[in-house]
């Protein structure tokens, strides 16, 4: 099942890669709360449910006319996968390019995702899951 897991991740990404909220959402739960960090924490530290989600990625997207993940690794914690790699953003109204690595932690339940939290470092993510 963990294998599951990762792929469900790595779905996640490659969803938001295309920008297409309808995908992301096909892969999460519900009750899905996403945690964003740094750049993507555009409306609130915590968005939660379909509708939240989808409002906050649009929010995200309006503001980066690119942010694009790519990924380094991706690791089978069991419940959840810790994808680390790095973030290419470009901000249309400001034209600030960032290119930084990211961490993404997403725990899943019935193969559905249920809690995604993004990291500004990979440390941090590594500490928030007992890796450090």
């Amino acid at each position: 099942m963990s294998q599951a897991n990762v792929e469900i991740a790595q779905k996640g990404i490659e969803a938001w890669n295309l920008r297409d909220a309808e995908l992301w959402l096909s892969y999460a739960a519900p009750e899905i709360e996403w945690v964003p960090a740094g750049p993507a924490a555009v409306e609130r530290a915590v968005y939660r449910g379909h509708d939240e989600v989808a409002s906050g990625l649009e929010a995200v997207w309006q503001t980066w006319d690119r942010f694009e993940f790519q990924e380094s690794q991706v690791r089978d914690l069991g419940d959840s996968a810790l994808w680390l790699g790095s973030l290419k953003m470009h901000g249309g109204a400001s034209d600030i390019q960032l290119d930084q690595e990211f961490a993404i932690h997403s725990l899943v339940s019935d193969g559905k995702l249920v809690r995604v939290q993004a990291f500004s470092s990979w440390h941090e993510a590594l500490k928030a899951v007992g890796l450090e």
